[in-house]
């Protein structure tokens, strides 16, 4: 039986993502899924795009379940037969994307327990304007942002994933050579300070992960932006895999249409309107300030009602 990583060790690696990004002037999102295929949590930088988040959580998807780094599926899947690799995707909806990037994590006895990745507005493979060699380099080699934040993450050797990093950098930064010591890509990177969206949908899921365990109530949360898309995601250990995805779908329904998820006509054909996810059904709320719709709120896994009223519950408070 898999087991997936506990949601404390999941949070943490993302605020390591979290904080490299930042120190690279990055924005975009980070993902981990756990060996099941499920979800463990997710966070979108400020200012990160939409999009983003759903690729990042692919290319994990791919790492966790597959057990490889997603580059080695994308060579794979680019190599094999249409008809096979089309049935793959076919099977694996959540493979949607096979980029690289993403790499499995793995516990102290070697056994994969996830994957996570990243992806989103500026989080690429590519050197983002403005951005100084020494930052971009590991142990004086040329690197990519996109797979120093994940190997800062796991605390792992930098090994590029997208291709020739040299070429990239010859193109930015000619024949210029950083000094290993002086190579800051694998370096501590300061806590991030400057992600006021993200620390407010943090919060507010937390908010909601206390009073479920408060209640005995095993929860997946979701935190969207007034489009649908995602800034904050978590399921709590235990949590039926289904919770996060109804919390996202109730979220996004909440937040598009201005009112609880379950107040929602269905049936009419809304859920066509838009590829975010809907579902009219308890769990999600709109969250309003200043008469402004800016996000919801969604909580999937336990009982609708029990997920409703917790919902209103916390975003009250």
């Amino acid at each position: 039986m898999s087991t997936d990583l506990p949601l404390t060790r999941a949070r943490e690696l993302v605020q390591r993502a979290v904080d490299k990004a930042e120190q690279l002037g990055l924005r975009g999102g980070i993902a981990v899924v756990g060996a099941s295929g499920t979800l463990v949590t997710a966070s979108r930088l400020d200012h990160g795009g939409v999009g983003g988040m759903a690729r990042a959580r692919s290319k994990a998807w791919i790492s966790a379940t597959q057990q490889i780094p997603s580059a080695e599926h994308l060579r794979r899947m680019t190599t094999l037969p249409a008809p096979i690799s089309a049935g793959f995707v076919g099977v694996s909806p959540q493979a949607m994307f096979p980029g690289a990037g993403g790499l499995p994590i793995v516990d102290d006895a070697g056994i994969v327990v996830g994957g996570i990745a990243a992806s989103g507005a500026t989080v690429s493979p590519f050197l983002p304007a403005g951005v100084a060699p020494e930052v971009v380099s590991a142990d004086g080699e040329p690197a990519n942002p996109e797979d120093l934040l994940i190997a800062y993450a796991l605390g792992v050797p930098y090994a590029g994933q997208h291709g020739d990093d040299r070429a990239r950098w010859a193109e930015r930064f000619g024949d210029l050579v950083v000094a290993s010591a002086d190579s800051l890509g694998m370096q501590p990177a300061p806590a991030a300070s400057r992600q006021r969206e993200l620390v407010w949908a943090r919060e507010l899921s937390d908010r909601v992960l206390r009073a479920a365990a408060d209640q005995g109530l095993h929860v997946g949360v979701a935190v969207v932006d007034s489009g649908g898309d995602p800034v904050q995601q978590d399921r709590m250990d235990f949590a039926v895999t289904a919770g996060p995805d109804v919390a996202l779908a109730t979220a996004a329904t909440a937040a598009r249409f201005g009112r609880p998820s379950d107040e929602v006509a269905s049936g009419i054909g809304l859920a066509a309107l838009h590829p975010a996810p809907f579902l009219a059904a308890p769990g999600g709320i709109p969250l309003v300030v200043d008469g402004r719709v800016i996000g919801g709120l969604g909580i999937g896994g336990p009982d609708p009602a029990d997920c409703a009223a917790l919902a209103r519950q916390v975003a009250r408070a």
